[in-house]
Formats: structure tokens, sequence, C-alpha cells
């Protein structure tokens, strides 16, 4: 069978006329394959795209960590703004777009692996696209050097605490004290085991290992800097994945709110934004993980010349601020997960606030709640897309709303 590729979907694959979807093809390419249902299996490109370039990892054909290697940068900046033009094309919307910031290869900062135990040794990667398979990656282009050089130590820690029947997730996270392991999936600790991963955290230089939810071996703080402030966030707390990706968002909303006496950050996490923004203006920072919002406190109260930082642990999806709690505040600084934040975007829409930094991993949420924002009197100013999963078909964003 022979079909040209019309497009790609929202996860990378190429669609043609049926819809037929492809995998790793791109706009305008001629694909002969095998059929199978909607799909096109072992696709054998004819005519290719002028975007197409060889993947930069060797990993690439078996490993299901990247998406989009085969397109050249430019192809994937557009198709990502393209991606969130869609979806607010969707609600009826439409924006500005500032030049689209993407992280440089070899900066992933922050990484979950799966790995198991084989007959001969130990297996770390990502999962094949759609696999069950492991693929390993030895030579990475995508994870931040440090990660990679951490391998034999991760190898180590499956080795003692894993077994051939299960697989193992692996979260690392790179901090000032050597990267920061939770893992789960492992057997369980009996004394023996926590002798032998604690003589691994200290061979290996991680700062802390986190067993199945439990503290097993703390080496050195896991430190993480925002700002001016040092952050020790709790075990498995999310973190923006490149620094460059960070600095990016932070630069974004710092443009948005512009100068400010006050603002509240929403789903602030343990301070990603909320504690540099509090070198120039009072933050009230709200997140719903107690330990989160306890790591933002401390380091705030810890960090010298910083205006009033104030928390509030608070599930915003069940309890999102009122009306009348957000009258204090000049600029709000939004950030919810993938769901989007339906109920605390009712409750801003409702707020007098004058500008809003609307931060989304999720086009099409986002579109969704920016709409009940212009909706009810707001203008979606701009939109800066960056770009922090670089070969993925992941998108975030920044917006400026404003009454």
């Amino acid at each position: 069978m022979i079909v040209t590729i019309d497009r790609l979907g929202h996860l990378g694959d190429g669609i043609a006329p049926g819809p037929i979807f492809v995998s790793g093809v791109l706009p305008g390419e001629v694909v002969e394959g095998t059929p199978d249902g909607d799909h096109l299996l072992h696709p054998k490109i004819i005519t290719p795209s002028p975007d197409r370039v060889k993947p930069p990892c060797r990993h690439a054909r078996a490993c299901g960590g990247c998406q989009l290697q085969h397109a050249s940068d430019a192809f994937v900046a557009a198709w990502k703004q393209e991606v969130v033009a869609n979806a607010l094309a969707g609600q009826g919307l439409t924006a500005p777009f500032q030049p689209l910031v993407t992280s440089p290869p070899g900066s992933r900062r922050r990484a979950t692996l799966s790995a198991r135990r084989t007959r001969s040794g130990v297996l770390i990667g990502f999962h094949a696209r759609a696999s069950d398979t492991l693929a390993e990656i030895p030579d990475c282009r995508l994870l931040h050097p440090g990660i990679l050089a951490a391998f034999p130590g991760l190898q180590a820690l499956v080795q003692a605490g894993g077994s051939r029947t299960t697989e193992l997730s692996l979260q690392v996270t790179l901090t000032r004290g050597g990267p920061d392991v939770s893992v789960t999936g492992g057997k369980p600790l009996d004394s023996a085991l926590r002798l032998d991963l604690a003589r691994l955290v200290e061979a290996h230089g991680f700062s802390r290992l986190t067993w199945d939810g439990e503290i097993v071996a703390l080496r050195d703080r896991p430190a993480l800097t925002m700002g001016q402030a040092t952050v020790i966030p709790p075990a498995g707390a999310f973190l923006q994945a490149t620094a460059e990706g960070e600095q990016a968002l932070l630069a974004a909303v710092r443009q948005a709110l512009g100068p400010q006496k006050r603002v509240v950050d929403l789903f602030s996490g343990t301070g990603t934004f909320a504690l540099p923004l509090a070198e120039a203006m009072d933050v009230h920072a709200v997140e719903g993980d107690a330990g989160m919002t306890q790591a933002l406190d401390l380091a705030a109260r810890n960090t010298p010349g910083l205006h009033r930082v104030t928390t509030e642990t608070r599930d915003l999806f069940r309890r999102p601020l009122e009306p009348d709690e957000l009258k204090p505040f000049s600029g709000a600084v939004i950030d919810p997960p993938r769901a989007g934040a339906e109920a605390q975007t009712g409750r801003l829409a409702a707020s007098a606030i004058p500008v809003i930094a609307a931060v989304s991993c999720n086009p099409v949420t986002f579109a969704r709640d920016a709409r009940s924002l212009t909706d009810a009197g707001y203008r979606l100013d701009w939109v800066q897309v960056v770009d922090q999963f670089r070969w993925s078909t992941h998108v975030e964003l920044v917006a400026r709303l404003s009454r």
C-alpha cells in the first residue's frame, strides 16, 4: 500500500487520507507499507521530505524516548507552534507567538528510567514505542551527561534490589549534592538490603536514595537552585526537565507579569517561579502537596533579601482560591498539571486580577482555560512556546492574559 502523508497528529504519527496512521514519517512524504487496520506497518519512504534528517542518536530506531529525531529542528519548532495554534483555534482564539526556545541536546536533568535484571546483568533505558521492550541508551543524546554518568551506580542498585521478574522505575534528578534517585518496584527492604543500598549510595556519590517511598540513604543534601534560593525538594518532587527550559519559562513569566507589588503563584510546586519572583515582589505560593510547600517555605526563610513569601497548602482542584481571596493580588501565575485548572481558572475569570501568566504543558487544556478567561473579559496578549522536551511531541508554553 502506498500513501501520501498529509500532516502529523499530536502524538507525532503521520496521517494519510483514510485516515491511515504511519509512525516515523513527515508531511508530504510518499510511503509504502503493510496495512493493518488504520495503521501502515513497516513503512518505507519512497519520496522523503526536505525536512527529513538523519537521527542524531544511534538509539533512535529502537528507543521510544524521542518521537521526532527524524525531523529538522526548524520543522519541529514550527510544528509545535502549530499544535498550540490549532488548540487555540479549536476554542475560537488566536494570539501572537513569541520566538520558540528549545533546550539543547544533553540537557535533560530529570528522567524516569525503566530497569530490570537479566541473566547477563542489568538493563536500563526507555521502552520502545508502544512496547514492553527495554532499549539500552548508553549514548543517549537527550540526557544530561550527569545522568549518563550515574548509570553504573543505577545498575548496581538494580542488581542489589531488583529481580528478573519485575521491572523497576528509577526517577533520577541531578542536584548539587549528586543524583537524587527514587526507586519503585524493588525488593522489600530488610536490614541486609538497607546496608547494601547505603553502601552503594556512598560509593557512587548519590545525594539521596528513596526506595518505594522510604528514604533509605542520605549522603548529601539534594539541593536545587531557584533564583537566589536553595531548595531541598521532597523525594520525587516535580522539577522542570532542563535548566534552560526552566529559565525560558521564568523569563516569559517575568515578562508577562511586568513590575508588580504582590502576586499569587498557583500550583507553585517547590518554588520554580515563586522564589525568583520574590526577588522583586511579594509572593503568595499555593500548592496542594504539603512536602513541596514546606520545602518552598524553608527555602524562602533561609534566603536573605527576598520580599515577603507566604505559603499555603491547598487542593486547588477541590478548593480553588475564590475571587475575594484573589483581591489582594495585582498579578497571578498559574502552572497546573496536564489536566489544566478548570475550577481555579473559573475563579480567576471572576476576579479583577489585571494580569495572568499562564504556564501549561497541555495546549488543549490551556486553550480551554484561556477561553473561559477571554469570555470573562481577558485578552490573550501573546504565547511563548518552550521546547524543553527536545525531539518529543511534548509542548510547553507561557501566555500573557490581561484585562
